[in-house]
């Protein structure tokens, strides 16, 4: 009999098993077994002193540790030293459960914490080697000051751990001792350092849609796929960079000021590019591989070995959030000749997965006196377990940062062996080491890790793959099978670096000459990051992409490619010596003559060979535009004859809902005729509605609903099962062995994807696609079969009439025959979760720690981007994890919000109490300058050596 497809994996199994304890351990310490004192106290026991004296061993004189009402803490001392000492023990304070789950997973030791249920996870983790890296950027790539601030801030989380365990650290802690014993080891600054690869593979960019071409060929012939996947509207969406070119090695972009202070001159605007021309990239061959890879024989190896790396893939924790078209953010600056203000507004507010605590912790870090030997005055959102401030501003200059997407990984079919791998005719030895997977309550594992000169083989770290290098055929130009087929990963990321080195240097910047030298160090990930200052009459405005990113030979990157033979290698090897795009070479921009600059995932640059085109290539899978030209487009209508901006405009710019595919499709699910009385009357939901997609708003409902289903039946329908969200299940002809026919056997075959990745999810890709095929009412991809008393549809309007019932039927089920009691936030719900224990189990275990729901207007590519999945359903997947407003003429009237709170605490005051003001799109007062700190502050903890 076919195996079971909807049931839960062992490894799920496992942890589910492993929780259980824990949520009885937890119901016990909410007084069901002894009583609630105990309760209280075993709760209390954790959250942080935050007033009075405490003394941290190590400091050479006092620190102050002022919070706010909101638990947001600013820190005053005399040298860096002490200062990041004390940003450790404060993080530790108020976050260490977070801190100490995200080094084990870092390093691939979820087991020592969860159990057997995480063994998969932390093979495939101490494969990819993020512990290992993190250790040589520290010992060979970092400086001797980013280093001895990293032991420094160690040396504070130390301080706070001296003596702890169990509930004085955490209710989760309380329950790991109580079940296993469990005491945490110390901090080390590569524990620092490590958060850096996690939040880099969160931020790959294109490794999905580079496995998702490949399991298309299944199904889809090589014109379907780019159809799924068309280039970029440079002729409608801006690019963020218009025009520039590279003389002597150096990049200039088009039309910026002098930076002499002011925004500069001449030039239009609101320029437009020129239209693209019709994309010239190769499609993917019909087997899925790089572009003419040559062997087509290797593809049911490749596909076998993707399809079960995919769903590994899945069982990854996404720490900031699922990887695809919704991760990214929003950020803008705005001149100062077009603010109300007369210097630079600039805002920022990064897309990620909804997290509790937030992945965000707001601090400010202050020198009393800026010297030499305390270099620091800045504040903004740091990372729990790194120090420094990651996005703010400190008092000469903000910045911001936006997912780049530069395509910065690949994957590679290797040919294998039992002695090595074939690469240019020749067998190679692996480089191999073994690695010890300590299991809690379990004897240890062991595990070797194979590595190519492409990267690790990661497909080593799936049991589904042991046997496909004997069903794997072999013809054409693809060497002898041997022993099959393997897939390898070269990504930047494992190369060491020094972005750790460049969060120093901006938290230090002066100028946009600091700030780009700053952001030379930022390699991995590549992010886009915008400047403002208050320097001269109105200020300055910047950009710079930053990053690593590979030249490559032979292909594009937008598939799978040989790893046999070398043309299709990263130029420069495996030490990435001379692969990389240089730094002079990346693109930037000062104060363009348009005045403001808009950041929001949209393509950087049109590359091309053209006059006032970028010649290297930064990647082909950009986000469609769709909330940059929305933000574009807002602040060009108010400024429109001489209009200012003020720092609220931004945050209600932050705020908008609007839809654009609504506001494509609607005119014409308007006019489509349905005889259906129910249908027809939700229908008339989307009569004069404005696209607008507030919490309460019953058309933005019934049009999200259409759109899902209009998805299902035109695309995901016809989709190959890997690609499907998991349990979706169709009738489909065998092609197993042949192309499909009517005489084939017909067989159930059900979808495996995870929910949060499964296609199409609705992003702004999918916008661009159906933007595209509209015109065309005869389309095939309008073609869907009949259903039971559904007639088959063949044109546009008949799928669309076909779709508009059936959302009918299905807000019927979810909100009820009333449409009058329909909106949209009840659908459209966020409920968050504590990362760890709270994300499975239960229905008690999640009230414990979780919060929620919050009805939530907003949507998929918005500029309010409360992102969902339309695979999956309509729940919220990734959120604005922060807002931020800075204003340079007055920093102390800056604005500011988080997700969650400072506490990680679970009964802590501190743990949502911002949530509700971020749903409202509400802003906090951030205050920076001695005085509006003090005013803002409610307790205060001096830290004594």
């Amino acid at each position: 009999m076919p195996a079971n497809e909807t049931a839960p994996s062992a490894k799920k199994k496992g942890r589910r098993a492993r929780l259980i304890v824990l949520v009885l351990v937890l119901g016990l310490l909410a007084g069901f077994g002894y009583g609630t004192y105990w309760s209280a106290d075993t709760i209390r026991a954790s959250f942080p002193q935050t007033s009075g004296t405490l003394s941290v061993p190590g400091l050479t004189g006092a620190v102050e540790v002022k919070r706010d009402a909101h638990g947001i803490p600013q820190l005053y001392a005399d040298n860096d030293d002490d200062l990041f000492r004390a940003q450790g023990f404060v993080h530790a304070q108020d976050r260490f459960w977070e801190m100490d789950v995200r080094r084990h997973m870092t390093s691939g030791r979820l087991s020592e914490m969860f159990g057997p249920g995480q063994v998969e996870t932390d093979a495939f983790l101490r494969t990819l080697g993020w512990r290992r890296v993190a250790e040589a950027e520290y010992n060979t790539k970092l400086s001797p000051d980013t280093k001895k601030y990293l032991q420094a801030y160690a040396d504070g989380v130390n301080a706070y751990l001296k003596g702890k365990s169990g509930k004085d650290l955490s209710v989760e802690h309380a329950a790991l001792k109580l079940s296993d014993d469990y005491r945490p080891e110390q901090w080390t600054p590569v524990d620092s350092v490590a958060w850096l690869k996690a939040m880099a593979w969160d931020l790959r960019a294109n490794m999905q849609d580079e496995i998702d071409r490949a399991l298309l060929a299944n199904k889809l012939t090589p014109q379907q796929i780019e159809e799924l996947y068309p280039p970029y509207p440079f002729d409608r969406n801006k690019a963020i960079v218009e025009g520039g070119r590279i003389e002597g090695g150096k990049y200039s972009p088009q039309g910026s000021g002098s930076g002499s202070g002011g925004t500069g001159t001449g030039g239009s605007r609101s320029q437009t590019p020129p239209a693209s021309p019709v994309s010239t990239r190769p499609a993917p061959a019909a087997d899925g591989f790089a572009e003419t890879a040559g062997a087509p024989g290797a593809s049911a190896g490749l596909r076998t070995r993707l399809t079960a790396l995919s769903k590994t893939l899945d069982e990854i924790p996404a720490i900031l959030g699922p990887n695809g078209s919704g991760i990214g953010s929003n950020s803008w600056v705005v001149a100062g000749k077009y603010t109300t203000t007369g210097k630079p507004l600039l805002a920022n507010d990064p897309h990620l997965s909804p997290q509790l605590p937030s992945v965000w912790y707001q601090m400010g870090l202050h020198c009393r006196s800026v010297s030499a030997k305390c270099q620091y005055d800045v504040s903004g959102y740091t990372f729990s377990g790194m120090p420094g401030v990651v996005i703010g501003h400190n008092k000469d200059i903000a910045w911001g940062m936006t997912n780049l997407g530069a395509d910065v990984t690949d994957l590679y079919l290797e040919q294998v062996k039992p002695e090595g791998y074939v690469y240019d005719n020749k067998v190679v030895p692996f480089e191999t080491r073994e690695e010890e997977i300590r299991i809690a309550g379990e004897k240890s594992k062991k595990i070797t890790v194979r590595t190519t000169n492409n990267g690790p083989l990661i497909s080593d770290r799936s049991d589904e793959l042991d046997t496909v290098g004997a069903r794997a055929p072999v013809t054409g130009s693809a060497p002898d099978r041997g022993n099959g087929y393997a897939v390898a990963l070269r990504w930047t990321a494992l190369d060491p670096g020094k972005s750790m080195d460049a969060v120093f240097k901006l938290n230090r910047a002066t100028d946009f000459a600091s700030f780009r030298e700053a952001a030379r160090d930022f390699e991995v990930p590549s992010q886009n990051l915008i400047y403002a200052d208050s320097k001269g009459r109105e200020g300055n405005i910047g950009y710079q992409a930053p990053g690593r990113i590979p030249i490559r030979g032979g292909h594009d990157g937008r598939t799978p490619a040989p790893g046999w033979d070398s043309k299709y290698a990263w130029k420069g090897g495996k030490d990435g010596s001379g692969g990389y795009i240089p730094q002079d070479e990346m693109p930037y921009d000062f104060n363009p003559a348009r005045g403001y600059i808009v950041t929001a995932n949209q393509a950087v640059t049109e590359s091309g060979t053209g006059a006032g085109k970028y010649p290297h290539a930064l990647t082909s899978d950009w986000g469609y535009g769709a909330r940059s030209q929305r933000i574009n487009d807002l602040i060009e209508a108010k400024t429109k004859d001489n209009g200012k901006i003020s720092t609220d405009d931004m945050r209600a710019m932050q705020m908008d809902d609007g839809s654009e595919i609504a506001a494509l499709l609607t005119p014409m699910l308007s006019k489509i005729e349905i005889n259906d009385p129910d249908v027809r009357s939700a229908q008339k939901l989307l009569d004069g509605w404005n696209y607008t997609q507030e919490p309460d708003s019953a058309a933005a409902a019934y049009f999200n609903a259409v759109w899902r289903n209009i998805l299902k039946l035109a695309f995901a329908d016809k989709m190959p099962k890997e690609l499907r969200i998991e349990g979706s299940c169709l009738n489909v002809h065998d092609t197993s062995s042949g192309p499909a026919d009517d005489l084939a056997e017909v067989v159930r075959e059900c979808g495996t994807r995870d929910a949060d990745s499964a296609q199409p999810d609705g992003g702004d890709r999918w916008f661009e696609v159906v933007r595209r095929l509209v015109k065309d009412e005869k389309s095939t991809w309008w073609h869907s079969p009949a259903v039971r008393n559904k007639p088959a549809a063949t044109t546009r309007d008949q799928l669309f009439a076909r779709a508009m019932a059936d959302a009918r039927w299905e807000l019927t089920a979810k909100l009820g025959k009333d449409q009058s009691t329909w909106s949209w936030g009840r659908l459209h719900q966020l409920t968050l979760k504590n990362q760890t224990i709270g994300t499975e189990g239960p229905g008690f275990m999640q009230w414990l720690l979780n919060r929620g729901p919050w009805n939530l207007g907003g949507g998929e590519a918005t500029v309010n981007a409360t992102g969902w999945n339309a695979s999956g359903g309509y729940g919220v997947t990734w959120v604005p994890s922060m807002r931020m407003v800075v204003n340079l003429h007055d920093l102390d009237k800056s604005r500011w919000i988080n997700l969650t709170g400072a506490s990680g605490h679970a009964y802590h005051g501190n743990y949502t109490d911002q949530t509700t003001l971020w749903a409202k799109g509400d802003l906090l007062d951030w205050p920076f300058g001695k005085e509006a700190v003090d005013r803002a502050t409610v307790e205060t903890l001096t830290l004594k050596p």
